[in-house]
């Protein structure tokens, strides 16, 4: 155990130990502001010098974020993260702007090899274009107001047969072979979450209104707009995500309703309610693969290992290292993530296991990009490790894929463990309309910044029925339907970060079928891909782990037609 502890890592420009707060680290933002850069040798010292600054700054923030999702109750944890967000946070926002400008007026920048700085480079022009001093407040109430949505979702319990369930675990009860059951307990947590939606809606008003205030300050008709530069979006553009969703609607919807009208049928319903979309159409109960978090994290270091020794160590030095909290829990923030730990070069991996295929879903999804992390650690740069949503992604949507072949460790016999591969692909199909309907649903809010709620609640309504409304009938719960989109965390805490996971699931696809013919070529083009970071443009990198980027109909249609083939072979039906 002792050889898989991280050790400290030692620093050369920060004293090893510092408390942080903004009087102990300003000498070291106006040592950089001040220094003199007269050659190429001091200019790559001071990047050096600036990314182990902003390294320990990022993880000091990691970890104050982590424990405020792992308990919202505790208001000294709570306190913490907002002391970073209003008396740090807003100084670092105009140190970093002076630092870019400093570096872009170095006459030694264009003496950096091209091939390792070009991107860098880009995003630093990029990031002082759109700079604007009046939003740094905007930002900063912007990072409190989002934290509150973590708080109420996770407040959010219910009572089934007395016994207090989170959502999370509530959920399970939707694979219940019993229909009444299952409809009781869907609506039980429906009405959980309708008692908050007028909270959520001002809340959600009052982001819209602050977003847009940001996009106009900084000479932008709309937030979309200003986002998509934020973001760093070089290799596509709005009018691309739009053609992407009506690709979707036309290749990928179609195959959903079918396989939706057979699910009805073979349950001998008309229609099937929102109720009836989880459970095993077979008879059989819903699958365990594991009984808590600590076996969740055994059977994965397990699983990765069959991989390659490489993968299944990197989570058992975070085991180790106690960088993991998996199961779910009253007061726990929603949902799930892998967060970087900059400095250490290791991450966090937080998740709401309920004991369901979907947990280990999740979970290998986390461990994806939790090898994406450990292999770029090696960059020299923080900033050449950021990469894009659309490649962390891809990181994590292949590992979900890959892993299926080494399931075994999770199931005892071959009837489980195809059954849960047939649970895998579908929802891989059915990841794609979900995010086109909240894509859709983003571009037509921040187009549109001075909607009412009811006007909301029509445009998701008719975005969400042109994805298919998750094929079910929704008549028997108009209010359900309209607030669904409430769910969704990306929309409250990361807005636009949600098309990248259609894009890398077509290209986690296109892995998985590389994988299937040739493991270890494609194992090795996929760590070869994330070792990049983001030194090379995302083109780039998906060619380096064998695959095109690439998300037009022709192509979908082309990765469906495998996902079908792959279906049948471990359809039970």
């Amino acid at each position: 155990m002792n050889n898989l502890l991280i050790p400290k890592k030692e620093r050369h420009f920060l004293p090893n130990s510092i408390e942080i707060n903004w009087k102990t680290i300003l000498p070291f933002f106006d040592d950089l502001m001040n220094r003199e850069l007269i050659s190429l040798a001091e200019l790559t010292q001071w990047m050096i010098d600036r990314s182990e600054l902003e390294s320990v700054l990022e993880e000091d923030f990691a970890w104050r974020y982590i424990r405020m999702t792992c308990d919202t109750t505790d208001e000294k944890i709570l306190h913490a993260f907002e002391d970073f967000a209003t008396n740090i946070e807003p100084k670092l926002a105009e140190y970093a702007n002076l630092l870019n400008q400093k570096i872009m007026d170095c006459e030694f920048l264009y003496e950096l090899p091209a091939s390792e700085y070009f991107i860098y480079i880009r995003s630093l022009k990029k990031q002082l274009e759109i700079f604007r001093e009046e939003n740094i407040s905007i930002f900063t109430e912007l990072q409190l107001a989002q934290q509150k949505y973590g708080a109420i979702a996770g407040a959010m319990s219910v009572t089934i047969e007395g016994k207090e369930y989170t959502l999370e675990q509530a959920s399970n009860f939707l694979k219940d072979q019993d229909r009444n059951i299952r409809k009781t307990v869907y609506e039980t947590i429906q009405a959980r979450r309708l008692q908050d939606r007028n909270q959520l809606d001002k809340l959600f008003n009052k982001l819209i209104a602050m977003r847009q205030q940001v996009a106009s300050n900084a000479g932008f008709e709309n937030f979309r707009d200003y986002q998509f530069q934020a973001l760093g979006r070089f290799d596509y553009n709005a009018n691309d995500c739009l053609a992407f969703h009506d690709a979707i609607a036309k290749e990928v919807v179609p195959i959903l309703k079918a396989n939706n009208l057979k699910r009805a049928a073979k349950m001998g319903l008309k229609t099937l309610s929102p109720f009836d979309t989880e459970v095993d159409i077979t008879g059989k109960a819903a699958l365990k693969p594991f009984a808590n978090g600590e076996e969740l994290i055994d059977k994965t270091i397990q699983c990765f290992t069959q991989i390659s020794p490489e993968l299944g160590n990197y989570l058992a030095i975070m085991k180790a290292n106690q960088l993991v909290d998996l199961d779910a829990r009253k007061g726990k923030a929603p949902g799930g993530y892998n967060y970087p730990l900059a400095e250490t070069g290791a991450p966090f991996i937080f998740m709401n296991s309920a004991n369901s295929v979907r947990d280990l879903t999740t979970m290998v999804h986390e461990g994806g990009h939790a090898i994406h992390t450990f292999v770029s650690s090696h960059l020299l740069l923080n900033d050449f490790k950021h990469t894009p949503s659309e490649v962390a992604e891809l990181a994590s949507m292949s590992m979900e894929l890959i892993s299926m072949n080494h399931w075994d460790v999770f199931f005892d016999n071959e009837a489980d463990l195809k059954s849960a591969k047939e649970e895998q692909l579908k929802d891989t199909l059915k990841t794609l309309p979900w995010v086109a309907t909240i894509d859709a649903f983003q571009h037509w809010l921040y187009s549109n910044p001075t909607h009412t709620i009811a006007e909301r609640t029509a445009a998701w309504e008719n975005i969400f029925d042109r994805f298919g409304a998750n094929f079910v009938d929704w008549s028997d719960y108009p209010q359900q339907k309209k607030n669904l989109w409430q769910k969704q965390l990306h929309l409250f805490e990361v807005p636009f970060y949600y098309i990248e996971y259609a894009i890398a699931q077509l290209g986690a696809i296109a892995i998985y079928r590389n994988y299937l013919a040739d493991p270890a070529k494609t194992l090795e083009q996929y760590l070869a891909a994330l070792k990049l970071g983001y030194t090379k443009s995302m083109k780039e990198i998906y060619e380096t782990a064998g695959i095109r980027f690439d998300f037009s109909s022709d192509y979908i249609k082309e990765l469906m037609d495998f996902l079908k083939i792959e279906i049948e072979k471990v359809s039970a039906e």
